[in-house]
């Protein structure tokens, strides 16, 4: 059996995403980019039941589906809280080296969906609380 595309060009797809998150963070950091991916990605499933973080998992491109579930702690799920609250959340990731702005869960957000299949994203938010909608809305 061939190995599926996704897997074959994950490395280049991750790349265009690290591209398109630093150009929105205005940094020219990837490490900044990544710190700030996993910062969000972490807030995010802090506040979902086990099964609707895989189920938003399996939405995502390779790469940042790893990192979505790298290190984590199942924990009950925290209230959905601000969106002051997410981004405090995931400018705590690492917060000595985390330059992640006060706009890292839009700026992100805004990268990841220009990375996915939009439509399948915006089908599987639709069974999720609106809380989770409006986390991965972001200005166009």
């Amino acid at each position: 059996m061939v190995r599926p595309m996704i897997y074959q060009h994950a490395d280049t797809a991750f790349e265009a995403f690290l591209i398109d998150a630093c150009a929105r963070l205005d940094t020219p950091s990837r490490n900044v980019a990544y710190t700030a991916t996993d910062g969000v990605f972490r807030a995010f499933r802090a506040r979902l039941e086990i099964q609707r973080a895989l189920d938003f998992a399996n939405v995502l491109p390779t790469t940042l589906r790893a990192i979505f579930v790298q290190d984590w702690i199942a924990e009950p799920p925290r209230d959905w809280g601000t969106r002051d609250d997410w981004t405090r959340d995931a400018q705590t990731l690492r917060q000595h080296h985390n330059f992640a702005p006060d706009t890292v869960v839009s700026d992100i957000a805004w990268s990841l969906r220009r990375h996915l299949d939009q439509k399948a994203f915006d089908t599987l938010l639709k069974t999720f609380p609106p809380e989770a909608r409006e986390f991965w809305d972001s200005p166009a």
